[in-house]
């Protein structure tokens, strides 16, 4: 028998990080419907509350007023500024030391999945408690081929050279145990920073799981990174880290990471 008896275990706490660069168009629109949709599950007693940690990387438009702005009628924002544009991977890792949830939410301020899949990323966390749920991209019609090219290369390059086992290494929607979260050694500046994270958290053995959602191309805004200066970073990344990386995996058994 459980020492816990009959007694449910409470919920947990959740934040959410969100690296922004240049948003202003679409900042606010995150925001809410992030912190509502994460409102409704603290309202349904699956989570005891939210905050939302919004990373702003230097940026040269009016993200910054227009977080600050909503950081005034939203008092689960906390806004963090770098002075400087710094780079993805120096923004998440800015948004995961600065989190205090028991869970952490990593997505992109252009959602690329319906915040509603917050519910489901949740109940696959109750379900296994993993150290990281991983989302995977389902219809992906709307993307362009050469995105769609890009993306299916990137995830074989990872799997062959990391031992990944995720189906979408580099889409902005995963649920990562606080702990775990604020541990990972990241190193990255860019745009390899979902890789890395997925790499480290294998390193230090956490279970993953994954689900798909349908994709939402961005609304506002423009995307960098299908650049080819942010492509060749991302592979200069890897080859500096797969010695590390690689050797950590094979070192350990890795956990299965759903279907």
């Amino acid at each position: 028998m459980s020492d816990r008896g009959d007694r449910r275990p409470s919920p947990p706490s959740l934040s959410i990080v969100v690296p922004m660069w240049n948003e202003a168009a679409g900042a606010r629109r995150a925001v809410d419907a992030l912190l509502d949709a994460a409102g409704d599950l603290v309202a349904g007693g699956r989570l005891a509350g939210v905050e939302l940690v919004a990373v702003d990387d230097g940026s040269t438009d009016a993200t910054a007023d227009v977080l600050a702005r909503a950081a005034a009628d939203r008092p689960e924002l906390r806004v963090v500024a770098h002075a400087r544009n710094r780079g993805l991977g120096a923004a998440v890792r800015t948004g995961l030391a600065a989190s205090t949830g028991d869970l952490v939410l990593y997505t992109d301020a252009d959602l690329p999945a319906d915040p509603a899949a917050l519910a489901t990323a949740l109940g696959e966390w109750e379900r296994t408690g993993a150290a990281l749920v991983a989302a995977y991209r389902t219809d992906r019609r709307r993307e362009s081929r050469r995105r769609r090219a890009y993306s299916s290369a990137w995830n074989g390059l990872t799997r062959l050279l990391l031992g990944l086992r995720v189906r979408d290494v580099n889409f902005a929607f995963k649920l990562l145990d606080g702990p775990t979260a604020r541990s990972l050694a990241l190193t990255t500046e860019g745009a390899f920073v979902d890789a890395e994270l997925v790499a480290r958290v294998q390193r230090g053995g956490g279970s993953i799981v994954q689900f798909g959602t349908p994709y939402r191309p961005r609304e506002t805004g423009d995307s960098s990174l299908s650049s080819p200066t942010v492509i060749a970073d991302m592979v200069r990344e890897l080859w500096r880290l797969r010695p590390e990386l690689r050797a950590a995996a094979r070192g350990r058994r890795m956990h299965p990471a759903g279907p």
